[in-house]
């Protein structure tokens, strides 16, 4: 049976996008697997259904040939496995792939900045000449601040933030809305805030005002044509004030919501605490920061403890 790859693809995607609810980000990170894998079969003349298990193993032998990590090859066999999946319950053909095995990966610890690292990081916006200096110390207070991924940043609409009583005090709450359409409510500190408020009465309504949707436009950080700011722009604002404070290298787009996280672990949080704020599904996950507290301890033991060694 000859199947057409880009009509299967297309069918493939629209239920990712309808059915699953999949991200638009996850949806093109399937889209550029999918693309490799179809000039895979093109350089062999293969069609979708005629595809065997070695042919998935050379398929993943020629990615690391070229160079690919092991975390890209896994993510690209995954995307096949669930490709597949479809391919066999839509158009009953026969799955290549349920006998291939995904990579072991060594558990890496996430790379988290000093307290005083990150106050450098987020002062140096605040240094800065740039007209959009508040907006841009605003939104590094607040990834730091919320633990939030630069992608539920963006995505932050004005209407987000709520007040509620806690304890007899009155908090700011912020709604994000994270993988898989997930919300989560998480509190401001008191910098986040201050940071945020500068930038919502001083700055804001200056480049809302450049826009023709001004009165339409929810999103809370704007770009300089007064519509909302993208993805790229906004890793750029943490990739310079990386570059401003000598921590080029050191940041990387996690960075902010790994300092977070063991910050707040090694500040006396409890696990299932941060779990939540970060709105992971699994405690597991939220784990592995655990491990960076534990080898914070070992180090200090080993250099203060008189008979450590």
């Amino acid at each position: 049976m000859v199947m057409q790859f880009e009509e299967v693809a297309k069918g493939f995607l629209d239920h990712l996008q309808i059915e699953r609810a999949l991200s638009a980000n996850s949806i093109a990170a399937y889209k550029r697997d999918l693309a490799k894998f179809e000039n895979f079969l093109n350089e062999r003349s293969l069609n979708l259904a005629s595809v065997s298990e070695e042919d998935i193993v050379m398929y993943e032998v020629g990615q690391k040939a070229a160079g690919l990590s092991l975390a890209s090859i896994n993510r690209s066999t995954s995307a096949l496995k669930t490709f597949y999946k479809y391919l066999a319950r839509e158009h009953s053909i026969s799955d290549p792939t349920t006998s291939i095995a995904t990579n072991k990966l060594a558990r890496k610890l996430p790379k988290a900045l000093t307290i005083s690292e990150m106050e450098s990081l987020i002062n140096s916006a605040e240094k800065s000449s740039k007209v959009t200096s508040l907006r841009d110390k605003a939104i590094l207070e607040i990834l730091y601040g919320t633990g939030a991924r630069v992608s539920e940043i963006i995505g932050i609409n004005v209407g987000d933030f709520d007040k509620t009583m806690l304890q007899g005090s009155q908090i700011l709450t912020l709604k994000l809305r994270g993988k898989g359409a997930k919300e989560r409510i998480v509190p401001v500190g008191f910098y986040a805030k201050t940071a945020l408020d500068n930038y919502l009465v001083r700055l804001r309504p200056q480049l809302a005002a450049k826009s023709n949707e001004s009165r339409s436009n929810s999103a809370l950080f704007l770009n300089s044509r007064g519509t909302r700011l993208s993805r790229q722009s906004a890793w750029q604002i943490v990739i310079a004030a990386a570059d401003a404070c000598d921590l080029s290298g050191k940041v990387s787009p996690h960075v902010f919501r790994h300092s977070y996280a063991t910050h707040l672990l090694d500040g006396g949080a409890d696990i299932r605490v941060v779990q939540e704020l970060l709105g992971h599904s699994s405690v597991t996950t939220t784990q592995i920061y655990t491990l960076i507290t534990i080898d914070k301890v070992r180090e200090d033991y080993a250099t203060s403890h008189p008979r450590a060694r």
